[in-house]
This record gives structure tokens, C-alpha cells and sequence, in this order.
């Protein structure tokens, strides 16, 4: 079943304890984002300090629901252009609320390569996210099937990757 409108923006309204990303590429091309990536493109940074929008209250929210909001995101060295735009966003997201991790496949084998893109809501459901080589989107489809595989690339993932914080100390991101 492909997922678009409400149907997907439901399951971040409905999800009971955790939504959770694991991230794979070094570039999503988002329309919604052309704007913003001029903007960096030209010089532009946020004040992470000041920053807010509806992902942050909404990351609010999940916490004062009781619920967590987690990805990691595999990378590799140097950074594209796109995920140094992308960890600009990354530090108001960790204040707020999503816990936000980096696996960092530079120099060492990938423990996930040829893993999908996907979100994880509450160990139940897998929604696939389905994209060109160039980032660009193509669909959103729910997995049919057992979920254990997506909960073990999740375990590992945690396991490989670290605090984003924590990756950023010392990176010209």
C-alpha cells in the first residue's frame, strides 16, 4: 500500500511510543526545501538557538506525549552538500526532542549497505522509503511482511552510530 497525504501524516499523529528513521543517502532532493537550500547555498545559516517550526513543536509534543522520535543517518566523508545543510536543522531537532544519530561508514564497511530507507512505528509497522539515485522520491510503500529484520538493522544502527552531538565536535559540517 503507497502512503501520501493523510494516510502518512497520520502515522506521526497515531504512533503510540516511537517513530523511527534510518537514513542512507547523501542527498534527498524535497521540493519543499529548494528555497531553504538557495538560502545555505548563498551563505544563509540558522540560529540554532532561535530556531523553530512545526517539526520542532512537533517533536515537542511527541516528548510530552511520552513518545520518542529517532533516525540515524549513514555518511561518508566528505560531507555533501546536502547533509551540511541537513546538520544545520539536525541541532534544534536534538534540542527539541528526536534523537538523532550518525553512522559513519568513511572508513569501515557499511553494516547496513544495501539496507532501504525506512520508518519504524512502534516495532509494528515499516513504511519503505522508495527513492531515485538523485534523491528524489518515488513512492512511500508499507512492508508487507515480518518486521524483525527492520527492528535488527534498527538495533544495529544504534549500535554503530553516535550521538549527533557528539559526531559534529570537531567537523567543519
Amino acid at each position: 500500500m503507497r502512503l501520501d497525504g493523510d494516510a502518512w501524516q497520520s502515522r506521526f499523529r497515531e504512533f503510540e511510543t516511537e517513530a523511527w528513521r534510518l537514513e542512507t543517502l547523501p542527498v534527498y532532493n524535497v521540493p519543499q526545501e529548494v528555497e531553504e537550500l538557495r538560502a545555505f547555498r548563498a551563505g544563509e545559516r540558522i540560529d540554532p538557538h532561535a530556531h523553530s517550526n512545526e517539526y520542532t513543536d512537533d517533536l515537542k509534543r511527541v516528548r510530552r506525549e511520552g513518545k520518542t522520535k529517532g533516525r540515524v543517518h549513514i555518511v561518508t566523508r566528505p560531507l555533501s552538500e546536502y547533509l551540511r545543510y541537513e546538520f544545520m536543522y539536525y541541532l534544534p531537532h536534538v534540542w527539541a526532542g528526536e534523537d538523532i544519530r550518525i553512522m559513519d561508514v568513511t572508513d569501515r564497511p557499511n553494516p547496513l549497505a544495501g539496507v532501504t530507507d525506512y520508518w519504524m512505528f512502534d516495532k509494528k509497522e515499516v513504511v519503505l522509503m522508495n527513492y531515485l539515485p538523485d534523491g528524489t522520491q518515488i513512492d512511500r510503500t508499507v512492508f508487507e511482511g515480518d518486521v524483525s529484520p527492520f527492528i535488527e538493522y534498527q538495533r544495529i544502527a544504534i549500535a554503530e552510530s553516535v550521538p549527533f552531538e557528539e559526531y559534529v565536535k570537531g567537523i567543519d559540517a
